[in-house]
């Protein structure tokens, strides 16, 4: 089976991107969703969160205040990596589960949707990698419609991430070096033209899946 990173910033339209290929039929395996699993009341990870940051960020039920938790680590650096330490390999290992779920069941490929896949580096595990990439203005505009955020709160969240110039960039640079293949989709368009672009890209992704090796 062929494992397919998905990526992209906030508001890029990772998530419709997903959507739209699990309408076609391929098996989508979603990282905020594992994210949230991990970190679920009673779990370990929501043990050890609640041990690094204090019961503050407990919601009143005792599960996890993700708001309030995000507030803190967007302003706070080492906050935030030390959070990363925590979910991270839950994550990646959860992760792993549900590929080789979809490689028994017959897939001959799966996606892998995660907003930080770059940040992390954990996009080398895949053999292709499809980055829905987006203009910063398109990107602001969308973020600050979506949430209802002030600009300020829309600038601290995208200085956590990379902007799509730099994905884009360490992405075709890793695979020059022998890393996943790379497919660009942009999504700053209409959003009725993202299902053709979309074909077009995963037809990329598709040619470029068949000349690497097998997992």
């Amino acid at each position: 089976m062929k494992a397919v990173g998905l990526t992209g910033g906030i508001a890029s339209g990772k998530s419709t991107v997903a959507g739209l290929l699990r309408d076609q039929g391929v098996p989508v395996i979603d990282a905020d969703r594992v994210s949230r699993e991990v970190v679920a009341p009673g779990s370990a990870g929501l043990a050890e969160i609640v041990r690094a940051f204090g019961p503050q960020v407990l919601a009143a039920d005792g599960s996890l205040d993700r708001e309030a938790l995000g507030r803190r680590v967007v302003a706070d650096a080492e906050d935030r990596r030390r959070l990363e330490a925590i979910t991270h390999p839950r994550i990646a290992a959860e992760i792993g589960r549900a590929l080789d779920t979809c490689a028994a069941e017959g897939a001959p490929v799966a996606v892998v949707e995660a907003a930080l896949m770059v940040e992390t580096g954990s996009f080398r595990r895949y053999d292709a990698v499809l980055l829905v990439t987006v203009s910063p203005a398109v990107q602001r505009a969308r973020l600050a419609a979506r949430q209802g955020w002030p600009p300020g709160r829309v600038e601290q969240w995208l200085a956590t991430q990379l902007s799509s110039a730099e994905r884009a960039r360490r992405l075709r640079e890793a695979e020059c070096q022998g890393g996943p293949a790379v497919v660009l989709l942009d999504n700053d368009g209409d959003a009725a033209q993202l299902p053709t672009r979309l074909r077009c890209a995963w037809d990329q992704v598709l040619a470029r899946l068949a000349g690497a090796p097998a997992q």
